[in-house]
């Protein structure tokens, strides 16, 4: 029975091993993700180099941890306390995703599980803090968009230096135990009818004064024009209006009054 040579075996054993260091070396990072390249015999991570998406050559013996770097969602539902200290639960939503420059010390400083260890506990402890200032009618009718801004504002500033990017915070939904949500709608209902009624009221005062104005204006008016209408005066226009129906066509009778010359006209209508 022949056998191989040894060199033979060797060969064909040496072109396996470079054939499987090789297909270790090509890397493919996806769209969308980015690259943190960890070299064990060389100063672990590599925090010097970007690697964005697209083939990368590498050393076999080096690893390259991907990350998504698209916007990312997280949804939060938390139970809350309020200024007085009644359980609120609370929906929210981060949007985010991982600052693509600083992915290498995200690994480094973080690691994989960035979301439950830095992410979660980021937007809890702001919502808890933002929501302890208010109470719940503020929560529930006026300070939504407040509220919404301050746990924006308050989680930024813990994940500062976190190598995260929070591109917005959304409050999606606020429960309140169902006796405080009716005694809130009650009152706000009662409020939206005092206020209709105070706007009734002033327009009726408002259209009372104008009313007045008016009365007042036409008073004035009627006074300035009692005072100049002199005797002499009323007697002219009497003329005047004489005159004015003897020349027209229509069928009348003129009288002229013996006291005081004003015209009496008598027609056929």
């Amino acid at each position: 029975m022949n056998t191989l040579p040894k060199f033979v075996i060797g060969a064909v054993v040496a072109l396996v091993l470079i054939i499987i260091l090789l297909l270790n070396s090509f890397v493919t990072i996806g769209a969308g993700e980015g690259g943190v390249l960890f070299r064990p015999f060389s100063g672990g991570v590599d925090t010097n180099n970007i690697y964005l998406e697209g083939f990368h050559v590498v050393a076999p013996w080096n690893t390259m941890y991907e990350y998504e770097v698209r916007q990312k969602e997280l949804k939060e539902n938390m139970q809350v306390l309020s200024s007085n200290g009644l359980d609120i639960d609370l929906e929210v939503s981060l949007w985010y995703h991982p600052n693509v420059n600083k992915l290498a010390f995200l690994h480094q400083q973080v690691g994989e599980g960035y979301v439950e260890r830095v992410m979660q506990p980021a937007i809890r402890s702001a919502a808890r803090s933002v929501i302890g200032r208010y109470t719940p009618e503020q929560i529930y009718s006026s300070k939504r968009d407040a509220i919404q801004k301050e746990i924006f504002e308050e989680t930024t500033l813990i994940l500062e230096n976190k190598f995260i990017i929070l591109e917005r915070v959304l409050v999606r939904d606020v429960s309140l135990p169902p006796t405080i949500k009716d005694a809130i709608e009650r009152k706000l209902k009662q409020e939206q009818e005092s206020l209709e009624y105070e706007f009734r009221l002033q327009k009726a005062q408002k259209e009372a004064q104008r009313q007045e104005i008016e009365a007042n204006g036409k008073a004035i008016a009627n006074e300035i024009l009692n005072a100049s209408l002199s005797e002499n005066i009323l007697r002219d226009k009497g003329i005047d209006a004489t005159n004015k129906l003897a020349e027209s066509d229509n069928t009348k009778i003129i009288i002229i009054g013996d006291k005081d010359g004003m015209p009496l006209i008598l027609g056929n209508q």
